[in-house]
């Protein structure tokens, strides 16, 4: 006699007749309840859009934090001037700005450093920029918004408040005012900024504006789950605030929060390139995307060299659009009420 009993299920073979029919246990498992999680996931390996977005991202960041290897099977750095492979007035030698077997995507106008290097290293920097941004911003939200939704009142009308100034607040205008000011404080008018510095102050502009969308966000989730039977189930049974925090209603929030981690990276990046494009990001000799557009964007104008400004353009958009688009697809596999 077999150990393992199959599923029997009842089907009607007439009127007043039941009859008890086997299925295998592989078809009886699809009628076993899964966990959001797990559907989730399941809606997400579907989506093709996902898998290619996320094979994306996964490919730039192994190529922007491998680029100290890359470099050393490439053989060149992203500081070395190739002044020989430049003409009297500064432009390289040879088609599509030096494209050539020593140097894949050219090499810069004035400078003539490798362009492949000075991209995949300003990927690096664009990219540590923005997630050290994102997991600072969505960490403060986080704490804010369940800080306004839980307790309410009076608190939560301040922090309401607070955050609709923030939001009324001129980014740009306080990025370009202020990281300036910041580098000649920490570091003297009359002395270079290092990169690292610049990169510092960018990330705590960033802090400062980045975490109201995800505690508005948050605060309103908190505010529909507070009162449902799980948390009073909780109080009842004499649990803190902090037990109910943390154990109840976090847990019920981490959907929305990794949407919103995976929605931020993308706006930091587009950010921190466009602060960096106007010349106030990271600055020489520290390789940055937005500065590297920037660069392209003036050859363009003076000479008509376009594929300096392909390369660098296409690096940024094709980083912004991947990030986006698996944002998009997180968000609707974690919501099963959103369609594409």
């Amino acid at each position: 006699m077999s150990g393992t009993m199959e599923p029997m299920v009842t089907e009607t073979a007439g009127p007043g007749v039941a009859v008890m029919a086997e299925i295998p246990e592989a078809e009886a498992r699809k009628f076993v309840g899964l966990s959001p999680g797990k559907l989730a996931w399941r809606r997400l390996k579907r989506d093709k859009v996902a898998f290619w977005s996320f094979v994306t991202v996964v490919v730039m960041f192994v190529v922007a934090y491998g680029a100290p290897l890359i470099s050393l099977l490439y053989g060149k750095d992203y500081t070395t001037m190739n002044s020989d492979l430049l003409d009297a007035y500064g432009r390289p030698l040879g088609y599509l700005n030096g494209v050539s077997g020593e140097h894949w995507l050219g090499i810069q106008i004035g400078t003539g450093r490798d362009v492949f290097m000075q991209m995949i290293y300003g990927m690096r920097t664009s990219m540590t920029i923005s997630f050290v941004s994102a997991v600072g911003a969505i960490f403060f939200g986080v704490v804010v918004g369940i800080i306004a939704g839980y307790f309410g009142g009076w608190i939560d009308a301040i922090i309401s408040w607070f955050i609709d100034f923030m939001l009324s607040f001129p980014f740009l205008i306080f990025a370009m005012a202020a990281v300036p000011i910041f580098a000649n404080v920490v570091v003297g008018e009359a002395k270079e900024v290092p990169g690292w510095i610049n990169a510092s102050f960018l990330i705590m502009v960033f802090l400062i504006f980045g975490w109201t969308g995800t505690a508005r966000l948050v605060r309103g989730q908190v505010i529909g789950l507070r009162e449902r039977e799980f948390v009073e189930a909780a109080r009842a049974s004499g649990a803190g605030p902090m037990h109910i925090i943390f154990r109840q209603l976090l847990p019920n929030v981490w959907a929305p929060i990794l949407v919103s981690f995976s929605m931020a990276v993308p706006a930091f990046i587009a950010a921190e390139a466009a602060l960096s494009f106007l010349g106030i990001g990271v600055l020489e000799p520290t390789p940055d995307l937005g500065r590297l557009v920037g660069q392209a964007v003036a050859t363009m104008q003076l000479d008509g060299m376009w594929m300096y400004l392909l390369v660098t353009g296409g690096a940024v958009f094709l980083l912004v659009l991947a990030f986006n688009l698996f944002g998009d697809a997180l968000r609707d596999a974690l919501d099963p009420k959103s369609s594409r």
